[in-house]
């Protein structure tokens, strides 16, 4: 019988390691390798119900700095734990009693859903937090049940607050944003306070330009509704494949028959589609991988809020979209991620095709870098997280495909899913983050999570297989989109308000 002796408990997770090894986006040079290791649980405080998980926490190319964009990176961590190899569940952190190594900071999500753990002054460079302590409020966990434990890691970007602007400029983007009577000028967000959707001065409003899906056009942004001007951490990469069987993999069999992408709502197939290589033989198996670096797509709505509810994030919302792009610069006409209209247009050559270091042997210098139509070669489908960075010869923001806060892909590979303002649904939304519960069959269990297959997201940013005019920044084509999302263009990223 396995109890709380930490020699025992880290004996018996030398595999648990290995999966939360391969949770973290497994990527290098630029990219932030990011890991988990040494998890045992420590301290027992059998009187007040509650044990340390102590475990050590690295990943590269780590910053922290106070001028320019004066942000820094993060890892969100959560823990999930079952006891007599049982169903996984969620574990509850305290909000005191942890412990954070030297150089760290850690902030304990409210109700104790996650942790955020960062530099505590600014540097840059790769970090090793050894004897990170989270305090697990174990409740009815019985002492002597065999538990075995995860500790899941997942990189993040700080997006601090203040104002910021979208749309406007004399750029032919579809749908754009811009005030209310004058199409040229930016709007400008300025505070979290109710926002109105009106064709007037002062007012947020967006051209429909005939093409796509714009949205009503009318309505109101309430004081709840994310709108970028508060801080956020956002996920540096959209969800890999890795990430996905992770969280697929602590699934009962009935909640992965509900999320199995595999299926006739996915890629229809276990072998590898675009690029998507997930596959599942069913029952209590594990999913695997071959690709387990590249972004996931074939994720029908409903499982990604699945996903995001089971990790305690949220989906983003249009305007922190545009704010996670440009940060608080004035928008200009045609501009992508990276803050420029300019973008590579050559076919790119692939090396390391699969492999951790996949990477392009003649990625442009000099112009803004994107995986899209004009440059995808004959690799068809979405690139590894973080391609562009770890192969740019100049490591600037247009080479990097970066964006002002180094949040990376947000212009092309994949889609990103974002809530948007032009339904009523989409207006709805309050910003409520997951719980780190889902039900019976897989579905996510927030209630007012105000989209599903058929409403309520914008689709932003385009993919491997748009033009070019479907990545710029102020691009809403898809502004009010009710597709469901299950096809290889179409990815998704979490964010957390901070808190």
């Amino acid at each position: 019988m396995l109890t709380f002796n930490p020699l025992k408990i880290q004996t018996a997770m030398k595999k648990l390691i290995t999966l939360v090894f391969f949770l973290g986006i497994l990527i290098q040079t630029q990219a932030n390798n990011i890991q988990v290791a040494n998890i045992s649980l420590e301290n027992l405080n059998e009187a007040q119900s509650w044990v340390h998980v102590e475990f050590d926490l690295t990943w590269e190319n780590s910053w922290r700095v106070d001028a320019g964009p004066s942000n820094w990176d993060a890892a969100w961590v959560f823990v999930k734990y079952r006891a007599n190899s049982g169903d996984w569940a969620h574990a509850n952190l305290g909000t005191t009693d942890f412990n954070a190594p030297t150089g760290s900071e850690i902030k304990i999500a409210p109700q104790g859903i996650g942790a955020i753990i960062q530099r505590d002054s600014n540097g840059t460079g790769d970090v090793d937090f050894t004897d990170i302590q989270l305090r697990w409020n174990y409740g009815s966990v019985n002492t002597s049940d065999i538990l075995d434990i995860q500790v899941f890691a997942i990189e993040m970007v700080y997006v601090p607050e203040g104002a910021f602007y979208v749309g406007g400029t004399t750029g032919d983007e579809a749908n754009k944003f811009h005030e209310g009577g004058n199409t040229n000028t930016s709007y400008q967000v300025t505070s979290e306070n109710p926002i109105t959707i009106a064709n007037s001065a002062g007012n947020l409003y967006y051209v429909d330009s005939g093409v796509g899906t714009p949205g009503d056009q009318t309505g109101t942004l309430d004081a709840e509704f994310p709108k970028g001007y508060g801080a956020f951490y956002c996920m540096k990469y959209e969800v890999s494949q890795a990430q996905w069987i992770a969280f697929f993999n602590t699934l009962t069999e009935s909640q992965k028959l509900g999320n199995d992408i595999t299926d006739a709502e996915g890629k229809n197939s276990d072998a590898e589609i675009s690029r998507i290589s997930v596959s599942w033989a069913g029952g209590t198996a594990n999913a695997t991988t071959t690709n387990p670096d590249v972004p996931v797509s074939y994720v029908r709505i409903s499982r990604m809020k699945a996903y995001l509810d089971w990790s305690g994030l949220r989906p983003m919302t249009e305007l922190e979209f545009e704010k996670a792009c440009r940060g608080p610069i004035l928008p200009k006409a045609g501009e992508f991620a990276w803050g420029s209209a300019n973008i590579s247009s050559n076919d790119y050559t692939f090396a390391n095709i699969g492999e951790t270091n996949e990477s392009i042997t003649n990625l442009e210098e000099n112009t803004g870098n994107a995986i899209y139509n004009a440059n995808d070669g004959t690799l068809t489908g979405p690139k590894r997280c973080g391609i562009l960075a770890a192969s740019a010869v100049n490591k600037t923001r247009e080479e990097t495909g970066g964006s002002y806060y180094g949040i990376m892909e947000l212009s092309g590979n994949l889609y990103e899913r974002c809530i948007t303002v032009g339904t009523s649904r989409g207006r709805t939304f309050s910003g409520i983050h997951g719980n780190g519960i889902i039900n019976s069959s897989g579905a996510g269990t927030v209630i007012n999570w105000p989209f599903d297959d058929g409403d309520g997201l914008s689709y932003r940013g385009a993919s491997h297989i748009n033009g070019p005019q479907f990545l710029r920044v102020s691009d809403r084509q898809d502004g009010a989109n009710g597709f469901p999302g299950n096809n290889n263009r179409i990815g998704f990223r979490g964010v957390r308000t901070d808190f």
